[in-house]
């Protein structure tokens, strides 16, 4: 156990950090949620306000339960920890990229005014923050992107792992999460008491920007699908998706589906952060039925497949779960999010939905009004 008044960090890990990569084969991780080493985090991923901020690495799994490692941001607040520690956000953040210099713990939020200001109003409540990276970001290995158990599991072994190596972190902790975060902190509130065990209090989850029924969508595209007036970053998503698809699932050669130009965008991504993507794509005007070369509905079994890849559980949840959606948001398919919402509250569900007048990003912050009750309900 590491007191945080006496945590040190080595500089020898400079190295390591300019890298982003874990010295540790991915293959040595054993005993998920233990930390392997603890590392300084350079000032673009510290967030301002915090009293105390480190990156760690920690042992979890990937696409088809094999064993990795992961890196998280754990940030403190000011002041004394209260009786029993700091109460925990797990921060599960937004689409960023798949190469590892784009990893949160080493280049921070893509969106650095939104998710500082977001962030730190969780942290002046008095809340520790862990955000992990995901599996594959910032470590060795491929990120499965959009694949929600993993995601699930990365975020759970995070908190793990960061309230075994500090005394002053508490176990009792929610999930937040905005897009990509969104669905993986969806998912995490799913399965969070399982993957956790009796090591952690779960207390409930936020999800802002929540994509849903991707699955329904991914499953019609192929060649010759025209140009969707959508979010500026969709065809960055669709490279991402395949991508992950790739990745979670390397028997069905996703490769077989593409376009020589499919593949070198879809190989491009594989290593290129969001918003310098999005960029290329638009002043290349990249067309996403140029991607294809046969429709992706002649994969295996495709819907039921891409839904166990993409979609997200509609019944199962054991705390209560807030989601907010932006009603001008394009980035994700807002009905299909209220259209979610109105399937959990079907199922019986302990879902609580609020929609604000605004974008995608901008619903992140503006749901703060309802979340911060929310989470601080959660905590008594």
């Amino acid at each position: 156990m590491r007191n945080l008044s006496t945590a040190a960090t080595a500089l020898a890990a400079a190295a390591l950090l300019a890298t982003g990569l874990s010295t540790l084969s991915p293959t040595a991780a054993a005993d998920p949620g233990t930390v392997t080493e603890v590392l300084p985090l350079p000032a673009a991923a510290t967030l301002p306000g915090s009293a105390d901020a480190h990156r760690i690495l920690y042992r979890t799994t990937t696409a088809a339960d094999a064993p990795t490692v992961a890196s998280a941001a754990v940030y403190f607040p000011p002041g004394a920890p209260p009786a029993g520690g700091w109460p925990v956000i797990a921060w599960a953040h937004g689409t960023i990229g798949l190469g590892d210099e784009c990893a949160y713990s080493i280049a921070g939020p893509a969106a650095t005014d939104r998710d500082w200001a977001y962030l730190g109003a969780w942290l002046k409540q008095g809340y520790a923050i862990v955000a992990a990276d995901y599996a594959g970001l910032g470590t060795g290995g491929d990120h499965p992107y959009l694949n929600g158990r993993v995601e699930a599991h990365n975020v759970v072994d995070a908190v793990k792992a960061a309230t075994g190596e500090w005394d002053t972190l508490s176990h009792r902790w929610v999930v937040v999460g905005q897009s990509q975060g969104a669905g993986a902190a969806v998912t995490t509130a799913r399965y969070a008491t399982a993957y956790g065990g009796p090591g952690l209090d779960y207390r409930g989850a936020v999800a802002t920007g929540t994509p849903a029924y991707i699955e329904d969508v991914v499953t019609l595209l192929g060649p010759g699908m025209p140009p969707v007036a959508v979010g500026p970053g969709t065809t960055a998503y669709l490279l991402y998706i395949l991508n992950g698809l790739r990745t979670t699932y390397p028997n069905l050669n996703i490769d077989s589906y593409l376009t020589d130009t499919g593949r070198y965008w879809v190989d491009h991504a594989h290593g290129s952060c969001l918003l310098p993507l999005e960029a290329e794509l638009h002043d290349r005007k990249v067309i996403g039925g140029d991607l294809f070369s046969r429709p992706l509905s002649e994969l295996p079994d495709a819907h039921t497949l891409l839904h166990d890849y993409l979609g997200l559980p509609e019944t199962g949840y054991d705390r209560p779960l807030f989601l907010g959606q932006g009603l001008q948001d394009t980035d994700v398919l807002t009905p299909e999010t209220l259209r979610f919402i109105a399937v959990l509250t079907a199922n019986g569900q302990p879902v609580t939905a609020r929609t604000y007048p605004t974008d995608h990003s901008g619903t992140v912050n503006a749901s703060l009004v309802d979340s911060e009750p929310f989470v601080r309900d959660l905590f008594r």
